[in-house]
C-alpha cells in the first residue's frame, strides 16, 4: 500500500432558506465529481450541508423545526449523491438534521464507504447556545433547543481503502473542535483522521464581548492544530461560508497534518475544493515518542477531568 491517503475539504458557500434541496445536492455533486478528477480517496463536506444553518431562527415547537430534519436514510436527495461518490470510487462523509423513528433530534454525521455502505456515525455531543430565545442577542444560536446531546459517544472506525490504505476514522461536529477531551477520546482509539463539520457565525454571540473576527478564525483553527498535534493525527475542518440569511459564517476551512501544520486552507466564501496527501506514517512519529501515551499518560492523576464539570476555586486564600 501506498500509505498516501488523498483527502477534499468540500466547503460550501451559504444555502438560503429559498435553495431547494434539489439545489444543494447539484452543488454537491459538481464537488465530488471535482475531487474524484484531483484523485480525491475522501470528500468531507460541513456540518448541516443540506440546510441552512437553521438554529439561528426561533421556532416555538419542535413540529415547526421538523421542517428542516430528515427521517430517512439516505437522507432526501442524497442518493444521487451517494451514487455518484460510488461510480467515482471516493468515501463521503456529510451531516444532516437527523430525527430518529422514536422521535429524537439530533445533529448527525455520516461516513459513507464508496461501496455506499455507511460505516461510521457521529451523533453531536458539545451542544453550544442556547435553549430559549434572548432578544439581546444579534443572533440566535439554539441548538440546545433542537437538538439532543449525542448518544454515540465518541466513535473510530479501522476502514481498509482497498489498495489505498488502512486508517481510523473518527469525527466531530463544530464545537467539538474547542474541547480537548473530544480529541483525546478520539486519540485514545488511535485516530489517523479525524472529520469535522462546521458553522460558525463571524458575529459575536457573547453581546457582552466584543471578539474581532480574526480572533474567531484563530480559535478555529489553533484549536485543529492542537488537536492533531497532541493526537497524532490528520484532520480535515470544513465550513460552511459566506452571507447566509443575512448572517456571514467566516469559513476557512483547513486541513491540518499530525505536526499541528496547516497544508491546505481555503481563500473563498464559496463552494471550494481543498485537496491533500496524507502520508498516514506521520501519524505514528510522535506516538513513539513525545506523545507516547502508553509511556507518558498518568491517568490518575485526571480524575477531576471526569468527576467535574464546572469550575470549582481553591477553597483558600493565601495572603502573599
Amino acid at each position: 500500500m501506498s500509505h498516501i491517503l488523498t483527502v477534499a475539504a468540500a466547503q460550501m458557500g451559504p444555502i438560503q432558506r429559498t435553495d431547494s434541496r434539489d439545489d444543494v445536492i447539484a452543488r454537491m455533486l459538481k464537488l465530488v465529481e471535482g475531487a474524484a478528477h484531483r484523485g480525491a480517496h475522501v470528500v468531507v463536506f460541513p456540518e448541516l450541508c443540506l440546510t441552512p444553518f437553521f438554529p439561528r431562527w426561533y421556532y416555538e415547537t419542535m413540529a415547526e423545526a421538523d421542517q428542516w430534519f430528515d427521517t430517512q436514510w439516505p437522507p432526501t436527495g442524497m442518493q444521487a449523491v451517494l451514487d455518484l461518490a460510488r461510480q467515482k470510487g471516493v468515501m463521503l462523509q456529510f451531516s444532516y438534521a437527523e430525527k430518529t423513528p422514536d422521535n429524537h433530534h439530533f445533529n448527525t454525521a455520516s461516513l459513507v464507504s464508496r461501496h455506499g455502505e455507511e460505516v461510521l456515525k457521529y451523533r453531536k455531543i458539545h451542544l453550544p447556545g442556547h435553549a430559549e430565545y434572548i432578544a439581546e442577542r444579534p443572533l440566535q444560536h439554539l441548538e440546545k433547543r433542537y437538538f439532543e446531546v449525542g448518544n454515540l459517544g465518541f466513535p473510530v472506525r479501522r476502514l481498509d481503502f482497498e489498495g489505498v490504505a488502512t486508517f481510523n476514522a473518527g469525527m466531530l461536529l463544530c464545537n467539538d473542535r474547542r474541547w480537548p477531551e473530544a480529541w483525546r477520546e478520539l486519540g485514545l482509539q488511535e485516530v489517523d483522521l479525524v472529520m469535522i463539520g462546521y458553522n460558525t457565525p463571524v458575529a459575536n454571540l457573547d453581546v457582552k464581548h466584543e471578539q474581532p473576527p480574526h480572533l474567531k478564525v484563530l480559535h478555529s483553527n489553533l484549536v485543529v492544530q492542537a488537536g492533531c498535534y497532541q493526537n497524532n493525527c490528520f484532520a480535515v475542518s470544513v465550513a460552511k461560508a459566506g452571507v447566509e440569511d443575512g448572517h456571514a459564517m467566516f469559513g476557512n476551512s483547513i486541513i491540518v497534518n499530525p505536526f499541528g501544520e496547516i497544508i491546505a486552507q481555503a481563500s473563498t466564501w464559496s463552494d471550494e475544493l481543498l485537496v491533500a496527501d496524507c502520508d498516514l506514517r506521520l501519524c505514528h512519529v510522535n506516538r513513539a515518542s513525545t506523545f507516547n501515551f502508553s509511556a507518558h499518560r498518568r491517568p490518575e492523576h485526571y480524575r477531576r477531568i471526569v468527576d467535574q464539570t464546572g469550575w470549582k476555586r481553591p477553597e483558600h486564600t493565601l495572603t502573599v
